[in-house]
C-alpha cells in the first residue's frame, strides 16, 4: 500500500512539474514574439534607416532574435533564441523557433544586448531555414543588408545572395556581416507550442495553425510588407 502510495505521489509530483515547465516554456515564447514583433516595428519606424522596401517585397522569410548577446573584443561568441515566419499561399506562416549560436561578426566591442534581423530571399534559403541546422557562411551565401527604405541598393544581392543580415543594438540600425553563426531548431520550444509531431518545415509552410499568441508577431511584418507595398 505504501510502495502505490509513494508512486502516485511521484506520478502527480512529475505531473506537476511538467505542467509548470511547459507555463513557463510558453511564457517565455510568448515574450520572445512580442518582443519580435516589437523590433521590426521599430525598424519600420525609422524611414531613412530601415530595411529597403524591395528586400521586405522580395523576402520569402523573416527571421528575428530580439536579443542576441554577443561577447568579446571584435571576435567573439554570440547567443540567441529567435522566431521566423515564410510566406505562404495563405500568408505569412505559423512561427518557427530556432537558436543562433557561435562564430563572429562585425566589429563591435564589449557584451551587448543586439537585436538580429535575418531576410531570406529566395527557395535555397528558405530551404535552409526550414532544416533543422544550418551555419552561415558554410555554403549558406549570406551578406550585410543594404540600409534605407529607399535604398537603390544594386541587384547584386537579387542574384547572388541567400540572406541578408541586419543588427540593431542602441537604437542604431545596420548591415551586418554574420559567419560561423550555427542556426539551429528550437525544440524544447517547438515541442512546447505544437506538439512533438510538428516539424520546421511543416510550421514554415502552413500546415500547422498559427497560435493566437504569435498574432502580434505576424501583424508586424503583415504590417512591413504593407508599408512596403505603400511606398511602390
Amino acid at each position: 500500500m505504501r510502495l502505490m502510495r509513494n508512486i502516485v505521489l511521484a506520478i502527480a509530483a512529475l505531473s506537476m512539474a511538467t505542467l509548470s515547465w511547459a507555463d513557463n516554456a510558453g511564457l517565455a515564447v510568448k515574450t520572445r514574439l512580442q518582443n519580435a514583433g516589437h523590433v521590426l516595428n521599430a525598424i519600420m519606424a525609422a524611414p531613412d534607416k530601415g530595411i529597403p522596401d524591395a528586400v521586405l517585397q522580395q523576402a520569402q522569410c523573416i527571421a528575428i532574435v530580439p536579443t542576441l548577446m554577443k561577447g568579446g573584443f571584435i571576435f567573439g561568441g554570440e547567443g540567441g533564441p529567435g522566431v521566423a515566419s515564410c510566406r505562404t499561399a495563405q500568408g505569412w506562416s505559423a512561427p518557427a523557433f530556432f537558436t543562433v549560436a557561435g562564430g563572429s561578426w562585425g566589429l563591435q566591442i564589449g557584451l551587448e544586448d543586439v537585436n538580429l534581423v535575418m531576410v531570406f530571399l529566395n527557395d535555397k534559403g528558405m530551404e535552409r531555414l526550414m532544416s533543422s541546422k544550418f551555419q552561415m557562411g558554410a555554403g549558406a551565401s549570406a551578406a550585410a543588408g543594404p540600409i534605407g527604405r529607399q535604398a537603390s541598393a544594386d541587384t547584386n544581392w537579387k542574384l547572388n545572395t541567400e540572406i541578408l543580415t541586419y543588427s540593431r543594438a542602441k537604437g542604431v540600425f545596420a548591415g551586418v556581416t554574420l559567419h560561423g553563426a550555427v542556426i539551429r531548431r528550437d525544440a524544447p520550444d517547438m515541442d512546447a507550442i505544437y506538439g512533438p509531431n510538428a516539424t520546421t518545415r511543416s510550421v514554415l509552410t502552413g500546415r500547422v495553425t498559427t497560435p493566437a499568441i504569435a498574432n502580434p508577431f505576424i501583424h508586424a511584418i503583415r504590417h512591413a510588407e504593407h508599408q512596403a507595398k505603400m511606398s511602390e
